[in-house]
């Protein structure tokens, strides 16, 4: 990747077109700029006035906020290795970029952001359309806040039949427009109908997932469920976006739109994040709500960390995650029993990972093999996925798939897409699932479902 000191949108710009011209092909390009503090939900709203595709992440540790506006390239994978596929169109778009950047802040400069489906081999699509088995996209204005600080980063891509003021103008205005403070209307949707989606099916398969347990047909499976609603008007997403980051603050926000569909959330769950080569990554299986006074609320965490079923379900995660991370690592750290992990709705036992990156390996690699964790999927990992396939009653989609971010030093975090809905104009379908094992209620299963709903239900309108 070629780094420049041009200060200025023209000297870049026409740099770039020059190299275009010599080459015969076009010439990516990325400027980042230290800026004022803006308010990032500002920020998202804006974007819609240039394109429907954006995107907002927000860390549960709240040490980074980022948000894309528009498509100055997009990352797919076609083939059935879809991880390396799309980390190799990574490398290639990295190589001969032009960056001026004099901060090298994490998600700053060249940065994609998106996610992946759930299972690959998926056939069915609807309702998830605009939504492809993998999509990273690299923003062409990308808002980033972190150490206390702002930067705007504008990314391109230069053709050589590009007309150098018409870019110029274009990005400037778009900029400006981006950058403007103006008021938008705080409204959350007004729910007309709520649908349970099959649940007496729903039930019996778990019921039936029991059985083949018990027959050793596997060994342990999530499923999952779906509950759609409906509203009288259009969903206003940066109404739900900014309620959700306000009600849930120690979970991963994020949001995606493409083609006019959002899929957004608050999950919980990391499933790893490299900085610096240090790697970090999160076992979170188990669950239980809280309490409604401080007394109730340390016994239903007592309960929890001392259930057989949570804590044989908790150990499943634990133990494929050190697998995958010691095939990529070394200086592996696991603590021996898990802890209460509370947030507002729910609590979960959490067990943290910590690592050292060997060398010739990206966090890409360790999200390929942490995909899908046996809280998402079951055990053993292949089967659980093909079983999920033949009998859950949705199509997953992008939930509790991969969703996060990498930048071109190397740094990212990937979350699963748990707590999430799929918003369609006023129609929305929202996810949860559980873990089944051998003792598992489907009575019991379908009110913890019901119960991890709860955080996007309420941000949605809903009771």
């Amino acid at each position: 990747m070629l780094h420049t000191k041009a200060p200025h949108i023209e000297e870049m710009i026409g740099e770039a077109l020059q190299r275009a011209h010599h080459l015969g092909e076009p010439r990516f390009i990325s400027i980042v700029e230290h800026i004022d503090n803006q308010d990032p939900f500002q920020f998202f709203f804006n974007g819609a006035d240039i394109d429907l595709h954006r995107s907002y992440w927000q860390s549960a540790d709240n040490d980074l906020i980022m948000v894309g506006v528009g498509k100055a390239s997009q990352l797919y994978a076609e083939s059935t290795d879809r991880f390396r596929e799309v980390h190799s169109l990574w490398e290639e778009l990295q190589e001969n970029a032009m960056i001026h950047d004099e901060f090298n802040k994490k998600g700053t400069g060249i940065v994609a952001l998106g996610g992946f489906s759930f299972d690959p081999n998926q056939t069915e699509t609807t309702p998830w359309e605009a939504f492809p088995d993998s999509q990273m996209t690299i923003p062409a204005y990308l808002l980033t806040k972190v150490d206390g600080e702002t930067y705007l980063t504008i990314n391109a891509l230069i053709f050589p039949e590009d007309h150098p003021q018409q870019i110029v103008q274009q990005i400037l205005d778009q900029r400006d427009g981006l950058l403007l403070s103006k008021s938008y209307e705080e409204e959350l949707p007004e729910v007309e109908s709520t649908f349970e989606m099959v649940p007496e099916e729903w039930k019996a398969s778990v019921r039936q997932a029991t059985k083949d347990i018990k027959a050793g047909l596997i060994g342990k499976v999530v499923l999952a469920r779906e509950l759609r609603l409906s509203f009288k008007n259009d969903v206003q997403i940066t109404s739900v976006l900014k309620a959700l980051a306000d009600s849930q603050p120690n979970s991963y926000i994020f949001a995606f739109e493409s083609q006019g569909d959002y899929f957004i959330g608050a999950t919980p769950e990391r499933l790893a994040k490299v900085e610096e080569r240090e790697l970090v990554s999160t076992c979170l299986a188990g669950t239980t709500p809280r309490g409604v006074t401080e007394e109730e609320d340390v016994k239903l965490g007592k309960e929890l960390l001392n259930d057989p079923k949570n804590r044989q379900e908790h150990q499943f995660v634990v133990e494929m995650i050190r697998d995958a991370v010691e095939a990529c690592s070394s200086r592996v750290q696991i603590p021996a029993t898990p802890v209460l992990y509370p947030l507002k709705n729910l609590q979960h036992l959490y067990t943290p990972v910590k690592a050292t990156l060997d060398p010739g390996y990206t966090l890409i690699d360790v999200i390929s093999r942490l995909h899908p964790t046996p809280a998402l999927g079951g055990m053993p990992q292949k089967e659980s996925v093909d079983y999920i396939r033949r009998n859950e009653t949705l199509n997953r989609g992008w939930y509790a798939g991969p969703v996060g971010w990498f930048d071109s030093s190397n740094n990212g975090e990937f979350a699963v897409a748990i707590r999430s809905a799929l918003i369609q104009k006023n129609q929305a379908s929202l996810f949860a699932g559980c873990g089944v094992v051998e003792d598992s209620d489907p009575e019991a299963e379908f009110e913890e479902t019901a119960v991890k709903l709860k955080p996007m239900l309420s941000v949605l309108g809903g009771v």
